[in-house]
């Protein structure tokens, strides 16, 4: 475009006239443009380029306030300063624009105390505010090595195209920052995730003709369910499965809290009743989220093949012991968190051929596009089929729910008798 830092004889009519007209247009095409980029680096990086080159001028340049400091976001043209650089936002003609909020124009840098020089060529130099609504995010400056080489026109031009760039800036900025705490977010929801996987055991005990499985899916990146086998005196084992209400890091919290408590009681209490009812007095005691947890807490006695279990409104265990799939449908208590109550035990001899199911309610309440549930019928149909695992029932699941989105955490802990498979 035709310079708009013109030198030499004083041009006519006409001609201001047209240079007019181009300044014009070339604002608008750069409010376009600076309007159209999203990413602050290329923003910046366009913006002083632009200037520098369509304006005719030497040096152009953008300052970002940082703290208490400048910050050489964007330079063009200037060899002695480099981007990145920072020095306090109170030097040079800079600082007084800041401290003033207003445009300085200095004809003849060489007159000016304040001014900090970049090229040791430059003669004249305009600094305007970047603003956002009343508040300066930094400023905007070109040079130019002719004396007064700024007419009135121009710096009018120059303001009104900082107008624009403050907006883009302060938009571009937005989305940065939005985009810098998505992604903490899921450094930090990875680091979660990573830390309740922890929490889960590695791997089953070893109990002489049993099998434990068990197979567990988040809905989102951390999640509320959560299972764990805890070695007892004479050889038991405690087997616990849980599900806290709702999702996301909330859920996950408490499932750690619930966690540490049943592991710290379950070597001292009588057994499952005693267990339930002193996690729900310590979740009402010092944790009172509006969250509810449900929980079956299981000892199994391997030697004597029996089951004694107790549950907090957790869905009801399926047994197969050849004799068809049974829900084992005794009282529950109240889910852990909500209020003071009693937790009955129950005994159950497992004999020796079984598959016993535990699950929790994301295995049923599964959705396909239909808006129909999985439902217990078909958990029972596989808890049947002799070739039953928890990986089979995930992949049922993930079957039946088609390309729908998981809303529920989903868990499955199988215990089984290793001396003969039902069904063979």
């Amino acid at each position: 475009m035709t310079d708009l830092c013109p030198t030499g004889p004083i041009p006519g009519p006409a001609i201001v006239h047209q240079r007019r007209v181009d300044a014009l247009v070339s604002l608008q095409k750069a409010a376009q443009q600076i309007a159209s980029i999203l990413e602050l680096d290329e923003l910046l990086d366009t913006i002083v380029h632009r200037v520098a080159v369509d304006f005719g001028c030497v040096e152009s340049s953008i300052l970002l306030i940082e703290g208490d400091e400048f910050h050489l976001a964007a330079v063009h043209g200037c060899t002695h300063s480099k981007k990145g650089e920072r020095w306090p936002v109170t030097e040079g003609l800079s600082g007084q624009v800041v401290l003033t909020g207003k445009a300085h124009y200095a004809p003849d840098v060489s007159q000016e105390l304040l001014y900090r020089a970049c090229e040791p060529n430059t003669r004249s130099e305009v600094v305007i505010p970047l603003k956002v609504e009343d508040r300066i995010i930094g400023v905007f400056g070109a040079s130019h090595h002719e004396v007064d080489a700024f007419p009135k026109q121009q710096i009018e031009i120059l303001k009104g195209l900082a107008g624009h760039v403050s907006v883009a800036i302060h938009n571009a900025q937005r989305i940065q920052n939005e985009r810098l705490q998505m992604q903490r977010l899921h450094e930090e929801q990875d680091e979660a995730r990573r830390i309740q996987q922890n929490l889960l055991p590695s791997a089953a005990p070893l109990l002489p003709g049993f099998q434990l499985e068990a197979a567990s899916a988040p809905a989102g990146a951390v999640g509320g369910d959560w299972y764990d086998y805890i070695p007892l005196a004479d050889g038991r084992v405690a087997i616990v499965l849980a599900d806290v209400s709702g999702k996301g890091m909330p859920a996950a919290l408490l499932m750690s809290a619930a966690r540490g408590i049943v592991r710290s009681l379950a070597p001292l209490a009588s057994g499952p009743g005693e267990i339930l009812a002193r996690v729900n007095q310590m979740l009402l005691d010092d944790y009172l989220t509006g969250h509810y947890v449900t929980m079956i807490y299981a000892e199994l006695d391997p030697a004597r093949h029996t089951l004694t279990f107790a549950s907090a409104g957790h869905p009801w265990p399926l047994l197969c012991n050849g004799h068809g799939v049974v829900p084992l449908n005794v009282d529950a208590g109240m889910p852990l968190g909500l209020l003071h109550g009693e937790f009955t035990q129950h005994t159950v001899n497992l004999g020796r051929e079984f598959r016993l199911l535990f699950y929790t309610d994301g295995i049923t309440e599964a959705m396909n596009s239909e808006d129909e549930e999985f439902g217990g019928a078909r958990v029972a149909e596989l808890v049947a089929s002799r070739d039953c695992s928890p990986s089979r029932i995930m992949e049922a699941i993930a079957s039946f729910r088609g390309s729908c989105e998981q809303k529920d955490d989903a868990t499955v802990v199988l215990l089984r008798s290793t001396y003969r498979q039902i069904g063979e």
